[in-house]
């Protein structure tokens, strides 16, 4: 693989990929060198606005592209695996957006393929950055949250309407955003799950996954460690607005997620009078962690929407902030050899305690240990 002084970086997928085009074009170190869609118009549309003379509709096409030190793959669900082993076989360092992949055989070979290559793998889990992630972590790395007790997390969504992969989708097999909180604050690893499903969605969305829950509730036990964490999800027949939550509760302060969108958090405080316990507390940003070039990136109304109609900018920032905070993480690890959260082992730990509860829910609850491969080594 040819090293530069700049990192080369490829976007595969630019619905939600082209989110990341300015944020590496403003990145110190990185060079928005590539680009791959599969429709002509489409990757010749965001190429123009953004200036970007290389262009792919054939991934493979790209992996032959000697000059691509890095890929970040933002495809559909089904193909994030495949295409990270593809491009670890290649010689690409890699980040892809969540789930690592949707089957433990894949999840073991992309952890097989770095460990033999040393190349990078980072799995872009959006929760692990926004900004009430970071504010919690913040509490929990100064002490002021005491003693950690419990953690809890959940994701609810209506994907009712939503195209190909996702009628009848089973809830915890896309668990990435409520795992990868409750392991990610302590830095935890995932020892043992066991899941349930409860109620049932309806009979004609069966059939894709054999499925019928329509919730999924899960227990994890945390290795080493005392904790266990509890999380929910549900993706069809169930009234409930979008939330992605994650809470912890410490002997000292706890945090809990806002019931309603956009409402604050709320801090409990304890050994005060009853009435002062909870505090609604606005969550603050944490662009001072990034370089100055993509502190804005943290906040809604950065982009030029003069110039970028995309719908993915006109939407604002998203995800709580967490996008150039992605992009700092996977550059710091290419550029500086730091630590990418999460990594290889880390990402099947997280996509695997999922796809196990799935299994352990249609074997009705039944205990199951995680894979060692998806362990950190003694």
């Amino acid at each position: 693989m040819k090293k530069h002084f700049n990192m080369n970086i490829a976007i595969v997928g630019l619905g939600f990929g082209a989110e990341f085009i300015p944020i590496y074009q403003r990145y110190p170190g990185a060079n928005m060198y590539a680009i791959c869609q599969r429709s002509q118009d489409k990757l010749d549309e965001i190429g123009d606005q953004f200036g970007i003379e290389k262009r792919y509709t054939s991934y493979e096409e790209l992996l032959k592209d000697p000059e691509v030190d890095a890929v970040h793959i933002n495809t559909p669900i089904p193909l994030h695996g495949i295409q990270s082993i593809q491009a670890l076989k290649a010689g690409k360092h890699v980040a892809c957006t969540v789930p690592m992949a949707t089957t433990v055989e894949e999840c073991k070979e992309i952890v097989r393929l770095t460990e033999e290559t040393g190349l990078t793998y980072m799995m872009m889990e959006t929760v692990v950055y926004a900004r009430e992630f970071l504010y919690m972590k913040d509490l929990y790395e100064k002490g002021e949250l005491g003693k950690v007790q419990f953690l809890k997390a959940s994701h609810q969504q209506d994907m009712d309407g939503w195209p190909d992969y996702w009628p009848g989708l089973p809830p915890m097999h896309y668990a990435t955003h409520c795992v990868g909180p409750v392991l990610g604050l302590t830095r935890g690893e995932a020892e043992t799950v066991s899941c349930f499903g409860s109620g049932t969605i309806r009979e004609e969305l069966h059939e894709y996954y054999n499925s019928p829950f329509a919730v999924e509730t899960t227990h994890i036990k945390i290795k080493d460690s005392d904790l266990t964490a509890h999380v929910y999800r549900s993706l069809f027949d169930v009234a409930r607005q979008y939330r992605e939550s994650f809470e912890v509760y410490g002997s000292k302060k706890s945090v809990e997620w806002p019931l309603i969108e956009h409402d604050p958090l709320v801090v409990h405080t304890a050994k005060k009078p009853e009435p002062e316990i909870p505090e609604n507390t606005e969550c603050p940003d944490f662009a001072h962690l990034l370089p100055q070039e993509i502190q804005p990136f943290t906040q809604g109304g950065v982009y030029d929407e003069d110039d970028h109609q995309h719908l993915s900018f006109t939407q604002g920032a998203g995800h709580g902030g967490s996008h150039p905070h992605l992009v700092h993480a996977f550059m710091e690890a290419l550029l500086h050899g730091k630590h990418g959260y999460p990594d290889a082992r880390e990402s099947a730990n997280i996509t695997c305690v999922g796809i196990l509860a799935h299994e352990s829910a249609l074997k009705g609850g039944e205990l199951l240990k995680m894979p060692e491969f998806t362990l950190r080594k003694s």
